[in-house]
C-alpha cells in the first residue's frame, strides 16, 4: 500500500464510513499540536496503479480485489502536491480540512478497461470476497491490523463513502484535478502496463 493512498476519514467528520485508525492518530495529533494546521485527504492515487500496490497485477493481466461496484474519483499525485504547496504557501486555510479527488467516479472495472485499451493488451478486473482477499494478505505477510485497516477502506469504498468526487482542488488551485483518462494516456506510453 502506498503511503497516504487510502482516504483517512476521522470521527469529527459527518456521514463518514467507520474511521481508520491512522488517520484518526494523525489527525487529532495535527489538531492537539498548537500550531496552525490544514489537513488533506485524498482519495486513491491514480499513480497506485503504474507505481504502487496494483502495477504488477496489471502487468500480469488482472487486478482482482473486494471493491464492489462502488466508484471511486481516483487522483493525481501531482494534484495533492499542488494542492500541499498552495496551503503551504498562502493564508486562509488554517483548521481547514481538505477531500482530494479527481474530477470523475469511475468503478474499478471501468478503470482496468480503459488502461487495458489505451495499452493495447487484455487486462482484466475481478472481484474478490473479503474472505478471499483477506488470505491473500494474510498469506502475504499481512498483520491482523493491516488486514483490519484494509477491510475498513474497502467498506467504506464499497459503501460508496469515497465514490463523489469534490470540487476542492479546484477551490485550492482554480483549476480542475487531472483526469483519470490523461493519466491513463501518459502511464500507458511510459509503458506502465506493457
Amino acid at each position: 500500500m502506498s503511503a497516504g493512498s487510502w482516504p483517512c476519514p476521522d470521527a469529527a467528520s459527518a456521514g463518514s464510513p467507520e474511521p481508520f485508525k491512522s488517520g484518526v492518530a494523525a489527525g487529532e495529533a495535527v489538531r492537539d499540536s498548537g500550531a496552525q494546521w490544514s489537513i488533506i485527504r485524498p482519495n486513491n492515487f491514480n499513480q497506485n496503479f503504474d507505481e504502487g500496490l496494483w502495477r504488477a497485477p496489471l502487468r500480469a493481466g488482472l487486478l482482482a480485489l473486494p471493491i464492489g461496484s462502488a466508484p471511486e474519483p481516483f487522483i493525481d499525485v501531482q494534484d495533492v502536491a499542488d494542492v500541499a504547496a498552495a496551503l503551504l504557501a498562502s493564508d486562509g486555510h488554517h483548521g481547514k480540512v481538505y477531500e482530494l479527488s479527481g474530477p470523475r467516479a469511475l468503478t474499478f472495472g471501468e478503470a482496468v478497461e480503459m488502461m487495458a485499451d489505451v495499452a493495447g493488451r487484455s487486462i482484466r478486473y475481478a472481484e474478490l470476497t473479503l474472505e478471499e482477499y483477506r488470505a491473500e494478505l494474510v498469506a502475504g505477510g499481512a498483520s491482523e491490523d493491516e488486514v483490519e485497516e484494509v477491510d475498513a477502506m474497502f467498506a467504506a469504498m464499497r459503501a460508496g463513502h469515497l465514490a463523489e468526487p469534490t470540487d476542492a482542488v479546484r477551490q485550492v488551485l482554480g483549476r480542475a484535478p487531472v483526469d483519470f483518462g490523461d493519466y491513463v494516456a501518459q502511464a500507458a506510453a511510459a509503458g506502465a502496463w506493457s
